[in-house]
């Protein structure tokens, strides 16, 4: 999927190294998006925060984040098997978009899929984690590595990486592709609305969790 800010930017804006917080993101991106917004439904009742707005090169919005519980911060995985502080889910919406002509006609832009939710989804845990026996120097070379890798497992979503999970969308049990791994969990499906949805998280568990149509995405300013 052709977009001007990559799946890395699922992760909260940084400046100086540090995060910025959610009240300084901006719904604006959102508003513009020409599709419903999802996030977790009204069982969850903690948190809710903006995260990012990816566009495709004419500028239109093709996919954005919601993020749930804890914000997240780089996590330094140095193989403890204790129960990570931060509890939180990403819900990330892609726009439903075929394949079709860039606003310069000079060329075709990528239709949108499941594959394409499960992909940010993937890049988006990545962004926010780093095996702990991993100098900082290296953090990049290492992420570019498991973007692509994340990539081929969303492109494959029928294989033995992912399983079959039932969730609710808007109250109607929908089937999702899920995985694991020592990062944390991702899932990705599609709405009857005309989106496909992606989430992961880390720290709450994704068997519980139910997908809602936003309804006024303004209220997260």
């Amino acid at each position: 999927m052709e977009t001007t800010s990559g799946a890395v930017a699922q992760a909260p804006a940084v400046e100086g190294g540090q995060q910025v917080s959610s009240a300084r993101r901006t719904v604006d991106g959102y508003l513009q998006a020409p599709f419903p917004w999802y996030g977790l439904d009204e069982a969850f009742t903690g948190p809710r925060w903006l995260m990012q707005v990816g566009t495709s090169a004419d500028g239109a919005v093709e996919h954005g984040s919601i993020g749930h519980g804890d914000e997240p911060s780089v996590k330094n995985e140095a193989g403890s098997t204790a129960e990570p502080k931060e509890k939180f889910a990403v819900v990330v919406t892609v726009a439903a978009n075929p394949s079709r002509r860039s606003a310069d006609g000079t060329g075709l832009l990528e239709a949108t899929s499941v594959s394409s939710a499960a992909w940010l989804a993937g890049v988006g845990l990545l962004s926010f984690t780093w095996p702990g026996q991993m100098d900082h120097s290296l953090r990049d070379d290492w992420l570019d590595q498991q973007t692509e890798t994340a990539w081929v497992l969303a492109d494959d979503l029928e294989g033995a990486d992912w399983s079959t999970l039932s969730l609710p969308v808007d109250g109607v049990p929908t089937p999702f592709h899920y995985r694991e791994s020592e990062f944390g969990w991702v899932l990705a499906g599609s709405t009857p609305e005309g989106v496909h949805v992606g989430a992961y998280g880390r720290g709450m568990s994704a068997y519980g969790l139910g997908f809602a149509m936003i309804k006024d995405i303004s209220a997260y300013a």
